[in-house]
């Protein structure tokens, strides 16, 4: 079975473009999850909670969504072919003993410079960290399948020489982690392995796969 439609079940306007990357943009809708306010990780100690929470978090956006759009089709004679699709996004550090530590985005209050800058300095400067995303598709009769995918990404050492001017061009802002690969913060990367497009948020290989997977259910 193949679909007619597509919804993207996220705010984010980077997700959007790497969808239309591989589904024609006429046959995308975006409908974000009626509730922005997302679980955090601060009870998650480990890094196995924090990928079960990040699926937890994908999961939900997606069932929000499933359950407006059924009651909007309920009195429709034939429910269009339809694929919702998900996904949650942070960054991880967890290269030193102790609990991992989480990176989403930088709080919106006049502070989140030097809440980034300190991310830099203590986090990526000279470090590998990880960016993990958990990807849900379902349709609307409830066959769905998910992916989680993590890429790691090493920072050049000395940042300092750039990190002013990168703060001032505010890219960081609503950004997981505070800076964007396929952006400004390029500069600062010295290596990625794993997928590209997972960093900016949404993994397209892992995508295809799931779109594969639930047309044969």
């Amino acid at each position: 079975m193949s679909f007619r439609r597509y919804i993207l079940a996220s705010r984010s306007p980077r997700r959007l473009d790497l969808l239309r990357q591989i589904v024609h943009p006429e046959l995308i809708e975006v409908r974000p999850p009626l509730i922005a306010q997302e679980a955090g990780f601060g009870d998650c100690d480990d890094i196995t909670g924090i990928r079960l929470r990040l699926k937890q978090i994908a999961q939900t956006k997606a069932e929000q969504v499933r359950t407006a759009l059924n009651a909007e089709e309920a009195e429709l004679h034939e429910i269009p072919r339809t694929l919702l699709i998900s996904a949650d996004t942070t960054v991880v550090i967890d290269d030193r003993p102790g609990a991992p530590v989480v990176l989403e985005q930088p709080p919106e209050t006049d502070e989140w410079r030097e809440v980034v800058a300190d991310w830099f300095r203590h986090h990526y400067a000279g470090r590998t960290h990880s960016v993990i995303t958990a990807v849900f598709v379902t349709t609307p009769d409830g066959r769905h399948a998910e992916q989680l995918v993590e890429t790691k990404v090493t920072f050049r050492a000395d940042i300092e020489r750039w990190l002013n001017w990168y703060l001032l061009t505010g890219e960081p802002r609503g950004k997981a982690g505070g800076y964007a690969l396929q952006g400004a913060g390029s500069v600062f990367i010295e290596h990625v392995a794993g997928s590209l497009s997972n960093v900016v948020g949404l993994p397209l290989e892992a995508l295809l796969e799931l779109f594969a997977d639930v047309r044969l259910k």
